[in-house]
């Protein structure tokens, strides 16, 4: 009996604690008001409550309330039906005088338990100063140029490369907004370009602007980091609006239209501008550590590894997890030096970042995986990673600590064959020892001596034949075996055929309009033939060492430079607004011919 009176009450608990996390008490009032004009203060519960106990609001005269009102919602799903109910507490309140003030939370009670709402923050703007008669400032419709404008805000327009800057375009109304086309932004050339998320369903905020108060709302807002030095010009915005104003007095079909509100209005379309804005855009300063990579911003680097004690052929993991502000999706991956003995895998990478208008922030985290093959002792070396502090105006790296690794024998047991440790990329270990044959002495087999193969002609034969044809294609290919002992000079030879491979998949990704694999793809293809024509590892490749590989060997500046703007537009590209069809044509017959004016330079 005591079991189920526990039971009853424990489940009767749940059920009050379950109904009491749905109920919700929400407080709502415009952010800002005019002094002077009257605002609607309103708490909602979603229940029904009583006894709701507002604070004290001593910077506002309460001019009516609360008034009280209900609403009702049902709904049938699966045949079942839910029933919500709705409580709205209205306030009518006026400003005593401007400036920002908080409104307190208030409580109200619910089946016996008390709620609290949230708190509100409204701003008092003063009143529109008087109006000044303008020349020329209004249209035959009664709409001014300060009625209705489009503003562009750079948080900063001295920037070093890879800095973020905040872009904001802000409209400005003090007319009824009859509707808005499609805005057209922009396309950041020369930056890489991440958007701010805003809410969908924009709601007018009042703000007092050189005098005079509007509705205003934020219509975009990017975080842009410039990808060369120079001074780069953000291009004008346009925007399409169209205002509703009061039509003339022969237009009304009544004297009583005023009265009742009805008077007629025609809708006016206004075509709203910024003006272009120039960024300065600062080098890096010289003195980069051996490890910066293009990091800017402010970041924390963190390192862990799975375990420091595995057997052979077990799977050891390095985790490095970079977190912070700035351009953290184009950083790269730190370099992992893994013993010589081991088997090293392509890094797994997780990137989960947050745009906002402090800047884009997040974390990048990169998993190294390995394998040893050897047993023994072995040391993983500290990682480095660099970055350019935009607070402090240097460079700052962050080292982690070294990992000792004992690795012992696994399941094979007793002493290891010899293997051929010095493999790259995955290669198959190559076991020896193994070429040792005992001798055949049973089931002798003897041949005539009038049935002797030596020194008859077909014996000559089978000598002469064979030398015949050694020597013929010795001269033949032997060209091409010194070329294939050159294990460099076949990558060089092989890199174009490599970069068209690339490049053809990434025309298939362009025809089916993917446009982020398609700029990936055209990256991969260029560091690729860089990488193989110049016989330089891919994880060593930066912009910089490539410019000065490709002066060595006589490539022209307008050469270099035109690979250069290829690298940058893939990079920032892949991240910035929609492109169009015929920009990724345009890039991809621009890459088809780099490659080949290369190919006529660099001649081995």
């Amino acid at each position: 009996m005591r079991k189920l009176v526990f039971l009853f009450i424990l489940f009767a608990t749940f059920g009050v604690v379950a109904r009491a996390a749905d109920v919700t008490f929400k407080a709502s009032a415009p952010e800002a008001v005019v002094m002077g004009e009257t605002f609607r203060l309103s708490y909602t519960v979603n229940a029904e409550g009583k006894d709701i106990r507002v604070p004290e609001i001593p910077d506002f005269e309460v001019l009516i309330g609360p008034s009280t009102s209900t609403n009702m919602s049902t709904q049938i799903i699966n045949g079942k039906m839910t029933t919500e109910t709705s409580l709205t507490f209205t306030y009518i309140l006026q400003p005593k005088k401007e400036g920002t003030f908080n409104i307190a939370p208030a409580t109200i009670k619910v089946k016996g338990a008390n709620y609290t709402s949230n708190a509100l923050v409204i701003k008092v703007l003063p009143p529109d100063k008087a109006e000044e008669a303008t020349k020329g400032g209004s249209t035959g419709t009664g709409i001014s140029k300060d009625d209705a404008f489009l503003t562009i805000d750079v948080s900063k327009r001295n920037v070093y490369e890879q800095e973020g800057i905040l872009v904001t375009f802000k409209l400005y109304v003090r007319k009824d907004i009859g509707g808005i086309d499609q805005p057209k932004f922009p396309e950041f050339t020369g930056f890489l370009a991440q958007e701010v998320e805003l809410p969908q369903n924009k709601q007018l905020v009042m703000e007092n602007y050189k005098g005079k108060n509007y509705g205003t709302a934020i219509i975009k807002q990017t975080v842009l980091y410039p990808q060369r030095s120079g001074k780069i010009t953000i291009p004008s915005g346009k925007l399409d609006i169209v205002l509703r104003v009061p039509g003339p007095a022969k237009q009304r079909s009544s004297v009583f239209d005023d009265f009742f509100g009805s008077s007629s209005y025609i809708d006016v379309k206004k075509e709203l501008t910024t003006p272009p804005v120039t960024i300065d855009v600062k080098p890096l300063p010289s003195g980069k550590p051996a490890s910066f990579s293009g990091a800017v911003g402010n970041f924390t680097m963190t390192s862990s590894i799975s375990s420091n004690n595995v057997k052979t052929d077990d799977a050891v993991t390095v985790k490095v997890k970079i977190s912070g502000n700035g351009n953290i999706k184009l950083v790269k991956n730190p370099e992992v030096a893994f013993p010589n003995d081991f088997d090293v895998y392509d890094p797994k990478v997780d990137v989960d970042l947050k745009t906002t208008t402090a800047g884009t922030s997040g974390t990048k985290t990169i998993e190294y995986m390995a394998i040893p093959r050897y047993a023994g002792d072995f040391e993983i070396p500290a990682i480095a990673f660099s970055y350019f502090d935009t607070k402090t105006d240097s460079y700052k790296t962050i080292t982690s600590e070294p990992y000792k690794l004992h690795v012992e024998q696994g399941k094979g047991g007793g002493t290891p064959s010899p293997v051929v440790s010095n493999f790259s990329n995955k290669e198959s270990v190559k076991y020896l020892g193994k070429d040792i044959r005992y001798l055949k002495v049973n089931d002798i087999h003897f041949v005539p001596n009038n049935e002797l193969f030596f020194g008859s002609f077909m014996y000559y034969m089978c000598y002469l034949i064979p030398a015949i044809l050694f020597i013929v294609f010795f001269f033949i290919y032997r060209k091409q075996v010194k070329e294939n002992s050159n294990l460099a000079l076949v990558r060089t030879k092989k890199a174009n055929k490599m970069a068209v491979r690339r490049l053809k998949n990434a025309g298939k990704l362009m025809k089916e309009n993917k446009k982020e694999e398609f700029y990936d793809e055209v990256l991969r293809a260029l560091w690729g033939y860089l990488s193989d024509k110049l016989s330089i590892p891919q994880a060593n490749l930066t912009k910089d060492n490539v410019e000065t590989e490709l002066a060595k060997y006589g490539v022209d500046d307008a050469l270099i430079k035109e690979f250069m703007d290829i690298l940058n537009t893939c990079e920032f590209a892949r991240y910035a607004p929609a492109q169009a069809s015929d920009a990724m044509d345009k890039l991809y017959e621009q890459t088809v011919d780099a490659i080949g004016k290369m190919e006529n330079t660099i001649k081995k």
